[in-house]
C-alpha cells in the first residue's frame, strides 16, 4: 500500500477534525451537567456571549434562544460552543497527523493545554472572565477535567475513526 500525500493526510485530517470536534463539543455539554463550570449569577451571561458582547454584539444577539420541547436553549452560545470545539478538534488532528507527539496522554494534554491557554491566559487577559485567583476552585475544576476528558474522547474518535478510514 502507498504512502498517503500531504494532501491527503490534511484531507483526512479535516474530516477527522469535524468528526471528532462534534463528538468533543458535545461530550463537553455532557460534562458540564453534572458540574457546571459557573454560578447561575456569573452563567447569566456566560463566556461566549461575553465575548461576543465584548465585539460590539447587542445583548438581545448574543441571549437568542430557540425552543425545543418546550426548553429556551441559547443558540448563539451552542454555535460558540461548537465552533470553539471543532476548530481545536481540527487544529489537534491536522497537527496530529504530521507531529504524533501532540497525542500525549491520548489527547488529555492538549485538552489540558487549551484550558491553560483560554480559562487562565486569554480570557481574563481580555475580561472576558476573572482572573484565575478570583475564579471560584469549582470553577478551575469543571474546566480543567471537562477540557481533558472532551479532548481524550475526541483522541479516542480520531484515533478509532483514521484506523477505519485508511485500514490501518
Amino acid at each position: 500500500m502507498k504512502s498517503a500525500t500531504i494532501k491527503e493526510k490534511i484531507l483526512l485530517a479535516i474530516l477527522l477534525g469535524l468528526i471528532a470536534g462534534i463528538i468533543c463539543s458535545i461530550t463537553k455539554f455532557g460534562w458540564e451537567i453534572p458540574f457546571p463550570p459557573r454560578t447561575p449569577v456569573r452563567d447569566m451571561t456566560n463566556p461566549p456571549q461575553q465575548i461576543l458582547e465584548q465585539l460590539g454584539f447587542s445583548s438581545a444577539f448574543t441571549h437568542l434562544t430557540y425552543l425545543f420541547n418546550g426548553n429556551p436553549r441559547p443558540i448563539i452560545s451552542f454555535i460558540m460552543h461548537f465552533g470553539f470545539s471543532v476548530s481545536f478538534t481540527l487544529l489537534y488532528c491536522l497537527i496530529a497527523e504530521f507531529k504524533p507527539a501532540i497525542t500525549a496522554w491520548q489527547g488529555a494534554a492538549y485538552g489540558l493545554v487549551i484550558w491553560f491557554a483560554f480559562h487562565v491566559v486569554l480570557l481574563p487577559l481580555f475580561g472576558t472572565v476573572p482572573a484565575p485567583w478570583h475564579q471560584p476552585m469549582a470553577e478551575h475544576f469543571s474546566e480543567i477535567t471537562g477540557h481533558m476528558f472532551c479532548f481524550w474522547v475526541a483522541e479516542l474518535a480520531r484515533h478509532d475513526l483514521r484506523s477505519r478510514f485508511t485500514a490501518k
